[in-house]
């Protein structure tokens, strides 16, 4: 049978990954494909590193707009990144009829829906498992194992980087920067960690599971995005004396008001199996209606990891390009014409628990006033600790554990709090999520 060509735009840590196991398992995946899959053009600005890697197995260039108009191609992997000339060469792939598989999650979360539509138009497939927690094959359990449920809620730590510098801030008690530095020098981390650690890629990456799971729009820009660039260690360890972990999770939640769409660091009970989730490992926990609540676990980066998810589009790819674009699996898993346009929370509608750290003058009443503030907003503590003062020190640390209740009260008690006489510091404040 007629080989599937290939043409392959950027051959850094994934794009080798893909070309090293697409070799590698040949055989392996012809067979599940029912026809060979090759490379067959290979388009990178450093064509001496391209060179390395390809040798002569494909034709090699610099111009990655040659691949996308080449003829013989069937399928384009972009692997390039970024928003401006990644999206340029995917909409034109669309345009000549080619299928396009892409790991880039940043360009789906923020242009999406424009691209799905066009793809839609030109009865081709957008295929991104690996957009989303590397080798882990969650878009495919979301948009087809768990097809018979109504997904309730997904949580999950989707980027590795900053599962490892939680994770090494807690064992060894050290700050965020000291750790961070660790990363970097690791490979854990790139120069420039603000996507990362601010938590724009997992929003980017929860953007696109709450899209697949209740069958509606990409709606990045209204996603609540907050990193760990702040976080305190002796918050970690406070969590940890109350029996939960910190983790920054990207969470999504269908509530009869609308959709939550929220990225933020996330106190979890410790006996949750997300919870012990350690390093630059990731896990996505998603509740269904039916099923109850599924975890997923893996690497979420790296070449082979991602090069996994890659090629198991370039899979599914090849066995349904021949069939009806009607009946293939939807890109967003639900029929184009049934998304619906559910409103995105404001974060001050979301109810959760919370965890609040104050630092306030050690002195009799200090405490009742504070609680007094809660009870007026109709907050109720769940836990509370109270840390014994140094011999000499004049403050102490109050730590609390809220039951559920709604953003905009905590808001408004976090301000009656800071206006007492007696904090002497901001209250740090953040969010629980029981995930039961």
């Amino acid at each position: 049978m007629k080989p599937i060509n290939v043409g392959l735009l950027g051959i850094g840590t994934v794009g080798g990954g893909v070309f090293t196991v697409l070799a590698r398992n040949a055989e392996e995946i012809t067979r599940r494909a029912g026809r060979p899959i090759r490379i067959t053009a290979v388009a990178d600005k450093n064509l001496e590193h391209a060179r390395a890697i390809v040798g002569d197995k494909a034709r090699l260039t610099d111009d990655a707009f040659s691949v996308v108009d080449d003829p013989e191609i069937d399928i384009v992997i972009e692997l390039i990144g970024g928003y401006g000339v990644a999206r340029e060469l995917v909409m034109r792939a669309i345009a000549n009829g080619k299928h396009v598989v892409t790991a880039n999650k940043a360009l789906l979360a923020t242009q999406g829906n424009e691209i799905f539509a066009a793809a839609q138009q030109r009865g081709v497939m957008i295929a991104f498992e690996a957009a989303v927690a590397g080798g882990i094959p969650i878009i495919k359990a979301l948009r087809e194992g768990l097809s018979a449920n109504r997904i309730e809620w997904i949580a999950g730590i989707i980027n590795g980087t900053t599962n490892f510098i939680l994770s090494e801030m807690r064992d060894k008690g050290l700050p965020f920067a000291t750790v961070l530095a660790e990363a970097q020098r690791l490979g854990y981390a790139e120069a420039d960690p603000t996507f990362d650690i601010e938590g724009v890629d997992a929003a980017h990456k929860i953007t696109i599971m709450s899209a697949i799971a209740f069958g509606i729009p990409m709606h990045f820009a209204q996603a609540h995005v907050e990193g760990i660039s702040r976080l305190a260690a002796e918050d970690i360890k406070y969590a940890e004396q109350l029996g939960y972990r910190i983790k920054l999770l990207g969470i999504t939640r269908r509530t009869p008001e609308g959709v939550e769409l929220r990225v933020h660091p996330t106190l979890i009970p410790e006996k949750r199996l997300i919870a012990n989730v350690e390093g630059a490992m990731n896990a996505v926990l998603v509740k269904g209606d039916a099923v109850g609540a599924t975890l997923y676990y893996g690497k979420g980066a790296g070449a082979e990891p991602t090069a996994s998810a890659v090629i198991a589009d370039l899979v599914d790819v090849t066995r349904t390009a021949t069939a009806d674009p009607e009946n293939r699996v939807p890109h967003l898993a639900f029929q184009p014409h049934s998304l619906v346009d559910l409103p995105i929370l404001p974060l001050a509608e979301i109810s959760t628990s919370y965890y609040l750290r104050l630092r306030v003058e050690d002195r009799p009443g200090v405490l009742a006033d504070i609680t007094r503030i809660l009870a007026d907003q109709g907050i109720s503590i769940d836990a509370m600790i109270q840390r014994e003062p140094d011999e000499g020190e004049e403050q102490t640390d109050i730590i609390m554990l809220t039951h559920q209740t709604r953003e905009r009260q905590i808001d408004a008690a976090i301000r009656f709090i800071e206006a007492l006489p007696a904090v002497r510091a901001p209250l740090v404040r953040l969010r629980l999520e029981n995930l039961l």
